[in-house]
């Protein structure tokens, strides 16, 4: 016969129905005993020791060896929180659910994805106890379900007072399916506000119904548009107050143990409205006579691995945000402002801890060496790019006249010589114009520009880029692990539908087996000026693989180089981070490099997780823009504008107007009498019957039919006429009179992609022409348009 311990040590560990005849079995009981065992149960039933729910038997605060349950939140380490499914719901009534901890760095066996939050996964319980307060730790046997998007949208009150209202999507994808809400599902939401929702049971006929989960946030004002991305897309912008805390109490970096270059005049050059200053630079001509007519050029980045320690509250939260969220209205920073805006912003005549590299770089262009250094610096100058452009031009201010002949001039000098080797490395030259919204006090949109592309601009990327270089070679040479930043070539099958649809230009993409970013800089060359440019442009774009982190390096393809890693941007980049922290190890700099278990398998699973908040903060971005203008023009139904077709599927075409770069979407359905078919060589819609043409690239006008500020979508009608190519027995088809459009027939697309909601269902289902915008006060040098930002 077991004893009490026995008995509840086999309940506790057992998953599935376990009660009197399974222990009976799992001991080997006779009859007599099974009467013992009953007895025994029901003692231990009676004094609470085991409880039953339906035909289990369990003891209270033990979990099952392997057990459902949905992953909630995150500790204070970033390691995920799950609760059982069941077992709180069915056996805990109102005491506190029993929390699993889901560590990131298990060794997992899981089948399909990595967990996240609010996923529904299947975990074996592997610990009784752990610090935190949590009382058990998981490993994940399966992922079984991956969570859904929150259902978020707008509230609007029902009038009269009467309680209950609709919820307007902020979906595109949802655009005209609202909810309605019944009179006491509105959790104290009012008209206005952001909303998360969940769906109660429906009804057959009319809208759907839904109870409002819990309020987010007011949007009674246009500046706070960006608060739906931040939501939408689970982006953290509330610092917890543990990091508040760290950040605060964080005092100043002394000049221990750090070479002193306060002397040296470091300058630091950044768009007129950034408020974080972490790259400083500086060039001399190298008096060596072994390397005439080259330069030493010195680049000191923000030292933030003084001040965020690995493993810290500071780290802990940096990792989950991975990178600042740049938005027009506001920025939601990596780091709290003590550090970001303070501590480590490169200030003027303020000392201020860095890592600097030191490049020799030959008559050529080309970096002959360089040596890393951990300083403290004092920035002679914080510059705008026009200032830095209008002194050297010969309009300085107070500010530039004195950096003139010994700052300004070398390094525009040493950018010369540096752009000799850019030009013959031949990185990936797209031409991608980036626009930028300038709001009013209000926050609404005053107007979009494009800024000017400044030497200014260029002579800092090749500067940054140098640097990266520089970070990756000696990182590789010291065999410490690092975060690589990698892009690969372009897929076999991009490259062959890019060379079928150059060919209807009459541009040859020739096969070779390995294909080299001058290949394709040689078609944009030919195409320059040419009206078919940003066609052009915007299809070689889209070819490209995207931009990545990686632990293993694999080349980045878009800037023609073997080994790069992110190193100038750690204030807003937790991948330049990592790589300080490498140097710091590797450079034997101090106590608070990269910690010695960190392994490439580990900082394999950091790459993946920043990888995966930069494309969150891209589409964030995005997004906000595209709302940001749509409130913009809402007011503008019926006018006119000049735009160009950016993208064509068989649903309709996307189009973007000239002045603001708003996008928007044409339904086929709109087209004309006729059938429009997806053409995929030629990237365009081909009228079935007349042969008319509407292809990526196309200038056009057209008339704004409708905007949907909360999602952001605009739905346009076309008013120029495509052109024609051979219809179907060889021969034009038949030209219109009249020249332009005034509608499309109710019968003209019965496949192609009639409207569904105010703007078209397809308005933002993913829009396969457009480059995502700027990114604002960090679109600094390698992370503008192109290879390696906005672009691949």
């Amino acid at each position: 016969m077991p004893t009490k311990e026995q008995v509840l040590a086999f309940i506790a560990t057992q998953s599935g129905e376990v009660g009197k005849r399974e222990i009976a079995r799992a001991f080997g009981l006779n009859a007599a005993q099974k009467i013992e065992l009953k007895s025994l149960l029901r003692d231990l039933s009676e004094t609470g020791t085991v409880e039953r729910s339906r035909r289990r038997l369990h003891v209270p605060g033990a979990l099952p060896g392997v057990v459902l349950a949905d992953i909630v939140s995150r500790d204070a380490d970033g390691e995920l929180i799950a609760v059982p499914v069941e077992w709180d719901s069915e056996t805990q009534g109102d005491a506190p659910p029993i929390l699993v901890q889901v560590p990131r760095s298990t060794p997992r066996r899981a089948v399909g994805p990595a967990p996240g939050l609010a996923d529904r996964v299947l975990l074996r319980i592997v610990e009784g106890s752990i610090e935190h307060g949590v009382a058990h730790v998981g490993r994940v046997i399966k992922v079984l379900e991956k969570a859904r998007r929150q259902t978020i949208g707008i509230f609007r009150a029902a009038p009269g007072g009467e309680g209950g209202g609709r919820i307007i999507p902020i979906d595109k994808k949802q655009l005209g399916r609202e909810l309605q809400v019944p009179p006491g599902a509105e959790h104290e939401a009012r008209d206005g506000d952001l909303v998360t929702v969940e769906l109660m049971r429906q009804r057959v006929f009319g809208l759907p119904t839904a109870r409002v989960k819990e309020k987010l946030g007011s949007l009674s004002s246009e500046k706070a548009v960006s608060l739906i991305a931040l939501h939408a897309h689970a982006i953290p912008h509330v610092f917890p107050e543990a990091v508040l805390k760290e950040a605060e109490a964080a005092k100043p970096v002394t000049p221990r143990g750090r070479e002193d270059w306060r002397d040296v005049p470091l300058v630091t050059i950044d768009p007129p409205d950034a408020k974080d200053h972490d790259d400083a630079v500086h060039a001399m001509p190298d008096d060596d006579a072994a390397n005439e007519g080259g330069f030493i050029v010195t680049v000191a980045i923000a030292d933030v691995s003084a001040y965020v320690r690995p493993g810290s509250p500071l780290d802990r939260e940096a990792l989950i945000r991975g990178n600042s969220v740049y938005f027009p209205d506001r920025v939601v920073p990596m780091l709290p402002e003590r550090i970001s805006n303070d501590l480590c912003s490169l200030r003027p005549r303020e000392d201020r801890p860095a890592l600097a590299v030191r490049m020799v770089i030959g008559a050529d262009g080309r970096k002959r060496h360089h040596s890393f250094h951990r300083i403290l610096m004092r920035s002679a100058g914080k510059l705008a790019y026009a200032q830095a452009q209008n002194a050297i031009e010969g309009r300085t201010d107070d500010i530039t006249d004195p950096l003139l002949n010994g700052v300004l001039k070398p390094l525009y000098a040493a950018y010369a010589c540096v752009k000799k080797a850019r030009d013959a490395r031949q990185p990936l030259d797209l031409d991608l114009p980036e626009r930028k919204i300038v709001l009013k006090e209000d926050g609404t949109v005053d107007r979009v520009v494009v800024p000017e592309r400044l030497d200014a601009h260029r002579l800092i990327e090749e500067f940054m880029i140098l640097a990266n270089v520089a970070a990756a070679e000696t990182l590789e040479e010291k065999k410490t692990p690092l975060v690589y930043r990698v892009h690969d070539g372009p897929s076999l099958e991009k490259l062959s539908n890019l060379r079928e649809f150059l060919k209807t230009l009459d541009i040859a993409l020739a096969k070779i087996d390995q294909v080299r970013p001058s290949h394709f800089n040689r078609i944009l060359a030919q195409v320059k000026d040419t009206d078919a440019a940003p066609l052009v442009n915007q299809v070689i774009l889209r070819s490209q693989s995207q931009a990545e982190y990686a632990s293993e390096n694999y080349g980045h393809f878009g800037l023609n180089l073997r080994r790069y890693a992110h190193f100038t941007s750690p204030i807003r980049r937790y991948a330049d981070l990592v790589v300080h922290r490498g140097l710091v190890r590797a450079m034997d700099f101090g106590s608070d490099g990269l910690p010695q278990d960190a392994t490439t398998a580990t900082l394999g699973e950091v790459a993946a997780a920043i990888s995966v908040t930069e494309r969150r903060a891209m589409a964030a971005e995005r997004e906000t823009v595209d709302r940001l203008i749509a409130h913009h023009l809402a007011d503008q139904i019926g006018a006119t504008f000049n735009a160009r077709i950016t993208g064509a599927t068989k649903a309709g075409l996307f189009v973007a107007l000239d002045i603001t770069g708003a996008d928007g979407f044409i339904p086929a359905s709109t087209l004309g009498q006729d059938y429009y078919r997806y053409d995929e060589t030629r990237q365009a819609l081909v009228g079935e019957r007349t042969g008319e043409m509407h292809r990526i690239g196309d200038r056009v006008e057209v008339k704004l039919v409708e905007a949907a500020p909360v999602a952001g979508a605009l739905r346009f009608e076309l008013l120029t006429e495509g052109s024609y190519v051979k219809g179907p027995r060889g021969r034009p088809g038949p030209l219109r009179r009249g020249g332009g459009r005034k509608g499309g027939s109710p019968g003209g697309a019965p496949k192609g992609g009639a409207r569904q909601g105010p703007a078209g269902r397809h308005a933002g289902s993913g829009h396969p022409g457009r480059s995502p915008p700027g990114k604002g006060p960090r679109g600094k040098g390698p992370e503008g348009n192109g290879p390696e930002g906005n672009g691949p």
